[in-house]
């Protein structure tokens, strides 16, 4: 009798972006939106086949986009047999209700999407509880959607159903769990609380920066550590501290979670008790990766979180990362982009504008000595004020 073989293997799903482009917002924005967006979808682990944009004063209420160009999604959908839809921003409960009537596929927002891949990347306790935290913060208000398949409520004679006791039921489980989580949080913070006034004596600092800039790789080059580093947005959730010794000098370096644009509030919110690092850290080193065509809107985007964190008057060095993959625009269109030296990026606006500013390569290990020093020097100004009678560094 022949053998049957049956394939196992779990398909990839496939994907449609979908992003709408309103009054103020370029064309080149928004292609950077949406290929960040086709990187989530990578990084969760799908394929993105195509992307529909529409110009509009402002998203539709009811569908996010317009009727047409839902009907022109939905045709596609259905020809290409494309499992998720991905929309650039975060939709109502009412909006995803109404979209997932009329596509008939799984619907997902930006939200909801970097949440899976927190799900995903989350190792310790701390990390899987703010992360389930954040999870239910977004499922509460989209309940009612969950138990479309059963009669609500509606008022008149054979309207009555199970539907809205149930969904009352789930709310208030919902409601008790956040409590648990949030009571969990409170008791693993007093433990971090309890590690850090431990660690008081050396002077701190914390690597900071948008998601996949290369912070884990130069946690790694300074400390000699392995922290995961890959080039996949969100590598890093959980808050790695290591003791760096340079010289005769010991401080802590902390890696911290990356920043990105419209990160959900409810996941900031989460996820501050991990940024105490950054709160509580006396030099902060701002990793920029300066190859990303869009360097100076993801420099913006951190600088407006750590304002939300009240980290933004701390001490900064500006650190431009992967200077061996910039590509300056040319001056004339007709000539080759000509590549960067040293001192170029030296006498560059970039280290005008961003003092104290360091530009390396972590992936080559590109000016890593000059970088040390500019560190070791901002961390004795700071050890020396503190332990003026230190006799370990004499």
């Amino acid at each position: 009798m022949k053998q049957k073989f049956y394939d196992t293997a779990v398909k990839q799903e496939t994907a449609v972006l979908v992003g709408v482009i309103t009054p103020g917002q370029t064309d080149v924005q928004t292609k950077e939106y949406l290929e960040e967006l086709e990187f989530l979808v990578e990084t969760a682990g799908g394929k993105t086949v195509q992307t529909f944009t529409q110009r509009m004063q402002r998203p539709d209420r009811a569908t996010f986009v317009g009727s047409g160009k839902l009907e022109e999604i939905r045709a596609y959908v259905v020809e290409e047999e494309i499992d998720i839809v991905v929309f650039d921003d975060e939709l109502s409960p009412s909006q995803l209700r109404n979209i997932e009537n009329e596509l008939k596929v799984k619907i997902l927002d930006r939200s909801n999407l970097i949440l899976d891949i927190f799900a995903g990347r989350a190792q310790t306790a701390q990390a899987k509880t703010q992360v389930e935290l954040a999870q239910l913060q977004y499922l509460l208000p989209r309940l009612t959607r969950l138990w479309t398949h059963l009669e609500r409520q509606k008022g008149g004679i054979g309207m009555r159903g199970p539907g809205e006791s149930q969904i009352e039921t789930d709310r208030r489980l919902i409601l008790n769990k956040i409590s648990l989580l949030k009571e969990r949080l409170r008791l693993i913070d007093r433990q971090n609380e309890t590690q850090r006034k431990n660690r008081v004596q050396l002077v701190r600092t914390a690597l900071v920066g948008y998601t996949n800039v290369g912070k884990s790789t130069i946690m790694n080059m300074i400390s000699k550590s392995e922290v995961f580093a890959e080039n996949k947005l969100f590598a890093t959730l959980d808050t790695t501290v290591r003791k760096v010794v340079i010289e005769n000098l010991p401080f802590l370096l902390s890696d911290t979670v990356g920043f990105i644009r419209k990160l959900p509030h409810h996941l900031v919110e989460c996820f501050k008790s991990t940024l105490d690092e950054v709160r509580e850290a006396d030099i902060l080193i701002h990793v920029v990766d300066v190859s990303h065509p869009s360097f100076e809107d993801q420099i913006n985007t951190v600088n407006e979180t750590l304002k939300d964190l009240g980290a933004l008057d701390k001490p900064v060095i500006t650190v431009f990362n992967k200077i061996d993959a910039y590509v300056p625009a040319p001056i004339h269109e007709e000539d080759p982009a000509q590549p960067l030296t040293l001192e170029d990026f030296k006498h560059s606006w970039m280290a005008s504008h961003n003092s104290p500013a360091i530009f390396i390569s972590a992936l080559k290990k590109e000016n890593v000595d000059e970088f040390r020093k500019l560190l070791y020097d901002k961390v004795i100004a700071i050890h020396t004020e503190r332990y003026p009678y230190d006799q370990l560094l004499y």
